[in-house]
């Protein structure tokens, strides 16, 4: 059988399936609460503004150098040792890739 690809990729398009290895976006209403979350929960210890407080500051400057993967492993894992608690149950990996991209982007609640 021969599939016609473009019409495939449309379909795919048109009804929210991901790419394979495409993270999936979360929607807005997701996106809304994930900023949410950002302001009262990251900002609890790392500051309502994340400039800093019990955590480090969460800002572009303080985080260069930190790869999206290395930021959601953390927000998803955790850190040992630190008062950084895992996040694994709560988000998805596709929710902490995207709070990642959104502190390295400099994006504040």
């Amino acid at each position: 059988m021969r599939f016609a690809w473009p019409a495939l990729s449309l379909l795919l398009v048109l009804s929210g399936a991901a790419a394979p290895g495409a993270a999936a976006e979360p929607g807005a209403a997701r996106q809304q609460a994930l900023t949410d979350l950002l302001l009262q929960d990251c900002g609890s210890c790392h500051g309502l503004t994340l400039g800093g407080g019990l955590g480090p500051a969460l800002e572009p400057a303080r985080l260069a150098g930190h790869t999206v993967d290395t930021l959601s492993r953390i927000i998803l894992d955790g850190m040992p040792g630190t008062a950084m608690p895992p996040w694994r149950g709560l988000l998805s990996a596709d929710e902490a890739r995207w709070l990642a991209r959104r502190l390295l982007d400099g994006a504040r609640p």
